[in-house]
C-alpha cells in the first residue's frame, strides 16, 4: 500500500513538474518584455497648412452708391451688372509712367492714374467718335464741378432737338457731361478732348456714337479728387 502512494505521488510529481515546465515556456520573463533604450530622432514640427489668401475685393458698394452733391442727385451704378474689369481697381501698372500721369488706352477702354510702388488706379471708360481721334501727350488744362455741356454745330445738324443747347445745357444729372470733366489742351491749345462722366452707365467698356472719354459719375469724382490742373496725359 505504502509503495502504491509513493508511486502515485511520484507520478503527481511529475506532472506538476510537466506543467510548470509549459508554463514556463508560455509565459517570458519579465524582462525579455520590456523595450529596449533605443534614441528616436525627433520629428521637425511641420508649418501649419494655410489656404492661400486671395486680395481683398475692393468695397464697389461705397464706390458706386448713390451720391447727392450741390443739390444734384446721381444714382447708384447697379454694379454688378458691369463687367468687372470695368470696375475701379488697383493694378500693376503696365503703362511705365511717372506717378501722377493718366493714361488712357483706347484700345482695352481703360484709364490709368499711376502710382507710387508700381501700381495704378485703373478705371473703365466708354469711348465716342471723338475718343479715337485723339493720340499723344497732353495736360489737363482745367477741369470743372457740374459742367455745363455745349453741342457742336455738327451735331446740332445731325440732331435739331439740340439747337435748344447752342448756348449750353446746364448742370444736371442729365447733362452728357456728368458730374465732373477734365479739359485736355496740347501746346496751349484746347483738344476738344474731355474726360467727362456720364449720365449712361452702360456706356462704360463699350463705343458711342459721340463723345470723349466717359467714365461713371462716381469714378469721374474719384479722378478729379486725386489731380490737379497741369496733370500729364497720354493718349495711347
Amino acid at each position: 500500500m505504502s509503495s502504491l502512494v509513493s508511486r502515485r505521488s511520484f507520478l503527481t510529481g511529475l506532472s506538476l513538474a510537466a506543467v510548470s515546465a509549459v508554463a514556463a515556456c508560455a509565459q517570458l520573463p519579465k524582462q525579455s518584455l520590456e523595450v529596449a533604450d533605443v534614441q528616436t530622432p525627433p520629428v521637425p514640427e511641420q508649418p501649419p497648412v494655410t489656404a492661400p489668401v486671395e486680395p481683398a475685393k475692393p468695397d464697389y458698394v461705397s464706390m458706386y452708391r448713390a451720391v447727392e452733391e450741390d443739390g444734384y442727385k446721381l444714382p447708384a451704378i447697379p454694379f454688378a451688372r458691369v463687367n468687372e474689369k470695368f470696375l475701379r481697381q488697383i493694378v500693376d501698372d503696365p503703362t511705365g509712367e511717372k506717378p501722377g500721369t493718366i493714361v488712357i488706352n483706347t484700345v482695352d477702354k481703360f484709364l490709368y492714374l499711376v502710382l507710387k510702388n508700381g501700381k495704378a488706379m485703373r478705371y473703365g471708360v466708354g469711348l465716342g467718335r471723338q475718343g479715337y481721334s485723339w493720340k499723344g501727350r497732353a495736360i489737363v488744362q482745367w477741369k470743372r464741378k457740374w459742367p455745363t455741356w455745349t453741342p457742336p454745330s455738327a451735331m446740332i445738324s445731325r440732331d435739331p432737338k439740340l439747337e435748344k443747347w447752342r448756348q449750353g445745357m446746364p448742370p444736371g444729372v442729365n447733362n452728357p457731361l456728368g458730374s465732373r470733366a477734365l479739359y485736355i489742351f496740347q501746346g496751349g491749345v484746347d483738344t476738344l478732348y474731355r474726360i467727362h462722366g456720364s449720365p449712361d452707365w452702360n456706356s462704360i467698356g463699350k463705343s458711342a456714337s459721340s463723345g470723349c472719354v466717359r467714365m461713371f459719375n462716381q469714378d469721374v469724382m474719384d479722378l478729379y479728387d486725386r489731380v490737379p490742373s497741369k496733370t500729364p496725359l497720354l493718349v495711347i
